[in-house]
């Protein structure tokens, strides 16, 4: 009996043996990686890794919420919560009057045509009228109708229970890609444009605390800043407030020659009633901007076209008067400056990123939820890091799956295509795949010379 366990002792050592010998020889015949992406960081917190773990609102803003909430005895809460969610998911843009003029112009057209074909003793002025009443009836049921959302104090305190951890944790992912690669970058002023209830403020104090020493919020609703201005004194209107130097005004600073460090848009364009309007409120912001610019919107198809919109606004048209003549760069989330891809094609999906947060806690709210958005960050100094030669760097657009020594990525590269690639160690080396298995859907993945070449030879 003896004799058998230390043979099969012995055969274990050797299979062990075996077994790290076959792994020194097959890492030497893998291709390693020959630039030091990693910049000294382990894999998983290699320098594309912008994703977060599960957000929760800051301590004082939640106790804050959680009374001004209580405090309102708000009737049928938790119904208007879904309601208003589900109603602000939903939104799209408003319809153009050029669109709409040429639906009609077709539909009638379409209408006569027909009634053409069954034509008799017809009294042309009366099929004229009902053509017409046909036409506007038929518009009227198919055309989305936009109207802007307006807030009370009491729909306002609906609006925090639905959305004030969600957006935190959408402007909050956003910032952070500007703070884990911009390392040198410390704002001064901020400027929160269609600011509700100062989400913005409470994310880039979070990020900035140190450096931030004016922070100014417009918003047009007097009932939304009254309830940003009470969420800042921790609902106690003798209290100072908990984040200091914040300014609320309903109209933007007039003279163009004032800039902000950091300005931003989070959910504010898609409450404008057509493109001319976005159109001039980018480019205000723009002027306004002195470092960043960032645009956060719903991650549904409209929420991705408006951001669309405001990128070929900034990077391919130009103002009659500049007064800052260093131009637009984006810095994320595209890793190119050429059309986006998924409206280049016929891909139904987005581009949009996800973030876990924790909710508020109310009654018929889940533990942790997904907040999808979709996000733009321009950039008047460039991009500021200090990129690697030889590298660049694709942004992962769908969950990264992780197989048996494999990985499925989804990437958006430089050259403005999508590419499904499988990212082996083998074939790309073991610093890229483990930086692959290290990431996540929305954060970057180093793409070196080599890469690109297996990319091109499988899509071959």
């Amino acid at each position: 009996m003896a004799s058998r366990s230390y043979s099969a002792s012995v055969l274990c050592q050797r299979a062990g043996v075996l077994k790290m010998m076959c792994r020194r020889m097959s890492t030497a015949a893998q291709p390693q990686s020959q630039v030091d992406f990693l910049k000294g960081e382990p894999h998983k917190k290699h320098p594309g890794v912008t994703n977060l773990k599960t957000l929760r609102l800051p301590e004082e803003l939640q106790t804050a919420a959680r009374s001004i909430i209580h405090s309102a005895q708000v009737l049928r809460l938790t119904e208007r919560t879904h309601k208003l969610t589900n109603l602000l998911w939903s939104r799209k843009r408003a319809v153009e009057d050029v669109t709409l003029r040429k639906k009609a112009v077709s539909l009638e057209k379409e209408l006569w045509e027909k009634a053409m074909e069954k034509r008799g003793d017809i009294d042309e002025e009366a099929l004229e009228d009902r053509i017409r009443r046909k036409v506007f009836s038929e518009l009227r049921r198919t055309t989305y109708h936009w109207t802007p959302m307006k807030y009370d104090e009491e729909s306002g305190v609906v609006y925090m229970a639905a959305r004030l951890a969600g957006g935190y944790a959408a402007v909050r992912r956003a910032l952070n890609e500007i703070k884990k690669r911009d390392l040198s970058f410390a704002p001064q002023s901020l400027l929160d444009f269609g600011s509700g209830l100062g989400t913005v403020v409470w994310a880039s104090h979070s990020c900035w605390a140190g450096s931030l020493k004016e922070m100014v919020c417009v918003d047009s609703s007097g009932p939304m800043n009254i309830l940003a201005e009470r969420l800042l004194k921790g609902d106690d209107e003798r209290a100072q407030p908990l984040i200091k130097h914040v300014y609320f005004r309903q109209f933007l600073p007039v003279s163009p020659k004032v800039q902000f460090d950091l300005v931003v848009a989070a959910f504010t364009l898609s409450e404008l009633p057509n493109v001319k309007e976005r159109e001039e409120a980018v480019f205000t912001l723009w002027r306004k901007t002195s470092s960043y610019l960032v645009l956060v919107e719903n991650g549904t198809k409209d929420g991705h076209q408006i951001l669309m919109e405001a990128r070929d606004t900034l990077l391919k048209k130009q103002e009659k008067t500049v007064h800052d003549s260093r131009p637009a760069s984006v810095f994320a989330p595209c890793p190119h400056e050429l059309m986006c891809p998924k409206l280049a094609g016929k891909l139904t999906v987005p581009c949009n990123f996800q973030q876990l947060y924790q909710p508020l806690p109310l009654p018929g709210h889940n533990d942790r939820q997904i907040e999808k958005f979709s996000y733009l960050i321009l950039s008047r100094c460039g991009a500021a890091e200090a990129e690697t030669e030889g590298v660049d760097w694709a942004r992962l657009i769908a969950p990264v799956l992780r197989r048996t020594r494999h990985v499925h990525c989804q990437m958006c590269c430089t050259d403005g295509q999508l590419q499904h690639t499988v990212v082996t160690a083998r074939k790309h080396s073991r610093d890229m795949y483990r930086c692959a298995r290290s990431s996540d859907w929305g954060d970057r993945l180093p793409v070196t010379q080599n890469f690109q070449e297996d990319v091109q030879s499988d899509s071959e």
